[in-house]
């Protein structure tokens, strides 16, 4: 057997499995179901160069999810903010969200579009509860507590009781702690939703006796070696043998969180809900702003644009003396 017949042969088999083990993958695996997820995420274009397979796997109708997209920034290093806004909600509406209302994109000088600017996590959680929790936002902001000190004393006083903190979505999606690219603003947003989620079990295990009490579970996109990140498709091995051995399909707690979750992408256009033609599409129709040369290489040879495996941060609740005002 000659090398080009070797060849031919791995051009035929390698999609074919890859195609196989992605039904497989789609019918069989742990999924999040009726969640209200967002994903967290620091310039446009995020949600289609990296978390592509998720967005489209969790948006399926059949899930009941409800997915929505925060963006702390414009993408404005350039002056493009407006056209990379709209951009964004184009992106998002490919990738299978119910409305570009669920969009959402700060532009703040807090969050400046940097590559040697790293963001405050405290700003980000600030964020994260503002929109998501807001009965955290007085115990966790020195401002607002000291403006309404006086009407808590009052109401403390009259025997009523604090309002608990029920956040509004269930799960967060984001990077890791290495930001997949090293990019400061990714690696900011680590640190902030896990500072938010841990003030969010705080404050609902002090205020809250359920043991239904409410959650947030933070899920994050691992970054990989070179090799594994720019080899596409052939990632698909390695993921799967990760997720087997760090969670598997038994390692599930008794509220359906899993503790890894892989998504893949089907390679044949147009089939299925997520096909990787929509990923590209997502990227070469929407986000047209950001398709130089290089971009081109990246959706055809990086694993992020066909896998995606986002593992369950361990989070810790906050100290309980950060979240208490003072008498």
């Amino acid at each position: 057997m000659n090398y080009l017949t070797l060849l031919g042969l791995c051009a035929v088999i390698i999609p074919s499995l890859y195609i196989y083990t992605s039904s497989i993958v789609a019918t069989r695996f742990p999924t999040l179901r009726n969640k209200r997820i967002v994903l967290l995420i620091a310039h446009p274009d995020d949600e289609a160069m990296f978390f592509a397979p998720s967005v489209l796997a969790l948006t399926r109708p059949e899930t009941g999810n409800h997915v929505k997209i925060l963006c702390l920034s414009s993408g404005n290093a350039e002056s493009l903010g407006p056209i990379r806004t709209h951009e964004l909600l184009q992106s998002g509406t490919l990738l299978g969200l119910r409305s570009s209302s669920d969009i959402f994109v700060i532009d703040s000088p807090l969050f400046p579009d940097s590559m040697t600017t790293y963001w405050d996590p405290e700003q980000i959680s600030s964020v994260l509860a503002s929109a998501f929790a807001p009965e955290l936002v007085e115990d966790t902001n020195p401002a607002v507590a000291s403006s309404t000190r006086s009407r808590t004393q009052k109401k403390n006083k009259g025997g009523q009781k604090r309002k608990e903190v029920t956040p509004t979505i269930d799960t967060i999606i984001t990077f890791d702690r290495y930001g997949i690219s090293g990019h400061p603003n990714h690696i900011s947003l680590y640190h902030g939703a896990r500072l938010f989620v841990s003030q969010v079990l705080a404050a609902t295990s002090s205020s809250s006796s359920s043991s239904n009490k409410p959650t947030v579970d933070l899920y994050t996109l691992p970054t990989l070696s070179l090799f594994r990140k720019y080899s596409g498709i052939l990632d698909s091995l390695p993921t799967l043998l990760q997720w087997g051995l760090s969670a598997g399909f038994m390692n599930k707690d008794k509220n359906e969180r899993p503790k890894a979750l892989v998504f893949m992408n089907n390679l044949v256009p147009g089939e299925g809900w997520a096909s990787v033609d929509k990923a590209w599409q997502a990227m070469t129709r929407a986000h047209k702003s950001q398709m130089r040369w290089f971009r081109y290489g990246w959706i055809g040879l990086s694993r992020y644009m066909y896998v995606n495996h986002l593992v369950r941060e361990e989070v810790e609740p906050a100290a309980a003396a950060s979240l208490k005002k003072e008498d």
